[in-house]
């Protein structure tokens, strides 16, 4: 199967995932694609083919020369975002893209405008894959799925082509963070992997956001507002007067690069009580303690003025930038990078605004840096991938295979 046509079929499965079943994986959906995607490993010719009942679907590429080399693992995730409808997805594409806005629906007056995404101008003469405007596409990461097993099925098909032991994985539930739980990084027995999960062609990270959640919990008094002097305690007022000793240019839509921020990502509230709900981010570790310190203090600032029993603060760590633990082996980001040149793409290694699987596997022992599937716009209605672009991440999963046999 080509890998359009491969992709264009995953997309198909509804595999939202969701932080409030506290289910694992999180939705069914998920579990039916892997199935689906086991008996297609088992059909191209894959071996050891494990789903575990958490949903981590693990397979291998056999050697087929004698030499000894180190196994090579390629990770990508089932689910895709929350943050907007993956049901009943209906991908159109735009075959030899000659620039312009592309009309998604046109009963809705939904277009993807060149002026707010100028990036797609650069796919001129391409084939564009796009949403009908009412859901994301999904190729985060289903496009890394596709073609992680397009190139499988590709080396089977060219045994000229000579490899050590290969070990490829789909995890559930990246998108609520959780993708990582329940990976066995000694069963799946990688010298190292790489995740495919980034965005447009060329990108090449090995640096990824220090990640916290914070929830706060503000407790309020209620009174009759008629009766209320210097009785009630309104918590979303406090609420308030907390978020605004935050640096206002510290959030996301005003930072960039190497950039940290408090993103106030939910907030719920009454007068008796309000909740609001924070990711820290920043890349140095410094910064990123400091961050979460200040938050702290903040809450003791709100306790002072309104009492000890007003605000508590719940802060946990979600995951660390892994350059620490790629450092050591950079000879895996230099193989990555030369692979894209020897198919034409120029690599952009830069560090992700995010974090994926990869951060939290290579704290565990698997160093697993990440490559670009070649989509943009992720987790929204205007997402779209360039056929070509996939292409060239497939070519370049197989590039690092024969690479580390020809070394």
């Amino acid at each position: 199967m080509d890998i359009t046509s491969r992709f264009l079929k995953y997309v198909g499965f509804l595999t939202t995932s969701d932080e409030n079943t506290r289910m694992n994986p999180s939705t069914p959906g998920q579990i039916v694609f892997a199935r689906y995607l086991a008996e297609e490993l088992q059909s191209i010719g894959l071996v050891d083919i494990e789903l575990d009942q958490n949903g981590y679907l693990m397979a291998t590429l056999p050697a087929n020369c004698d030499q000894p080399l180190p196994t090579i693992g390629f990770i990508a995730h089932l689910d895709t975002s929350p943050e907007m409808s993956g049901k009943h997805v209906q991908p159109r594409i735009v075959e030899n893209y000659q620039g312009g806005d592309i009309v998604l629906n046109k009963e809705e007056g939904i277009v993807l405008e060149t002026e707010k995404y100028p990036e797609i101008l650069q796919y001129i003469g391409q084939d564009i894959i796009v949403t009908n405007g009412k859901t994301l596409l999904g190729a985060d990461d289903k496009a890394g799925i596709a073609e992680i097993i397009t190139a499988m099925e590709y080396l089977i098909a060219h045994p000229e082509i000579k490899h050590g032991k290969i070990r490829v994985g789909f995890t559930p539930d990246e998108e609520i963070g959780e993708g990582a739980d329940h990976f066995d990084v000694a069963k799946f027995g990688a010298n190292w992997a790489y995740t495919i999960d980034g965005g447009e062609i060329g990108e090449l990270e090995y640096e990824n956001f220090n990640a916290a959640s914070a929830k706060i919990t503000i407790k309020g008094v209620n009174v009759h507002p008629g009766y209320a002097k210097d009785k009630m305690r309104n918590s979303m007022r406090i609420a308030n007067q907390l978020t605004a000793m935050l640096p206002t240019n510290e959030v996301p839509e005003h930072t960039t690069g190497y950039e940290g921020f408090y993103h106030l990502i939910h907030m719920q509230g009454s007068v008796e009580e309000t909740t609001l709900s924070y990711i820290i981010r920043d890349h140095d570790r410094q910064k990123f303690e400091a961050r979460k310190a200040e938050m702290a203090t903040i809450v003791e600032r709100i306790n002072n003025e309104y009492g000890t029993d007003t605000a508590t603060i719940e802060i946990k760590d979600q995951y660390y930038n892994m350059r620490e633990k790629i450092e050591p082996v950079m000879h895996i980001i230099d193989l990555a990078a030369d692979a894209m040149k020897a198919v034409g793409v120029t690599p952009s290694v830069k560090p992700i605004r995010g974090g994926t699987d990869g951060a939290r596997l290579s704290f565990e022992g698997l160093p697993c840096p990440n490559i670009f599937t070649g989509g943009h716009n992720f987790h929204g209605r205007f997402e779209y991938i360039p056929v070509q672009s996939m292409e060239k991440a497939m070519a370049v999963v197989v590039i690092i295979i024969e690479m580390v046999a020809q070394a």
